[in-house]
Order: structure tokens, then sequence, then C-alpha cells
């Protein structure tokens, strides 16, 4: 079952949302810088995935220039993390889709 939620990267300023998979792997990661509340990322594991075994390397480098690095490893601990908290999969869905229309959703 997937769940939901977020963290606070206090050397960035920025705010970490992530969906993890059923293993706790990121299956999607939104990160919001936190002075102007921009989107800085938004990328997405079946993404990454596809263009890894079906594009190639300027693919990826273009992805992750428009959306940025999908974090990897599994997310044990975030609870533990500064201002951690669940969030709902509805407000996760709400942040994905601003922080892809302000990057350009065109993957």
């Amino acid at each position: 079952m997937a769940t939901w939620f977020r963290t606070y990267y206090e050397d960035e300023a920025l705010w970490l949302y992530f969906e993890a998979d059923d293993e706790g792997w990121a299956a999607r990661h939104v990160e919001v810088r936190g002075q102007d509340s921009r989107p800085v990322t938004a990328a997405s594991l079946e993404e990454v995935l596809h263009l890894r075994d079906h594009a190639d390397r300027a693919a990826m480098f273009r992805y992750e220039r428009q959306y940025g690095v999908l974090a990897e490893g599994p997310m044990d601990g975030w609870q533990d993390q500064p201002r951690a908290a669940g969030i709902s999969a509805e407000e996760f869905e709400r942040l994905w889709a601003e922080a892809r229309r302000a990057l350009g959703d065109s993957a």
C-alpha cells in the first residue's frame, strides 16, 4: 500500500513530498522551495524506468533537467526527519499536479 508524506530539508530550504510504494521506495517525488513555494522537482519512478528501458541517455538527461532527479533508496526513517508528517493522497495529487504544471508537463 502506498504512503504519502513530507519532510523538510533545512540546508536547502526545501519541502520534500513523497509517494512511497508498498516496499517503501519513492514512486513519485516533489520538491518545493520553501522561500517562494516554487516546485523544483516532480519526478516519477514509472517515467524514469520507461526512459531507462526505452530511450537513450539524452532523453534521461532532458527529463532530469526538466523534472529533477527521483530520490533513490528506501524511505525508511522518514518520520525522524525535520517537520515530517503524513499527508493525504489528495494533498499529494494536488502538489504533484501543481509541480508538473509549473515544470512544464511534457513527459
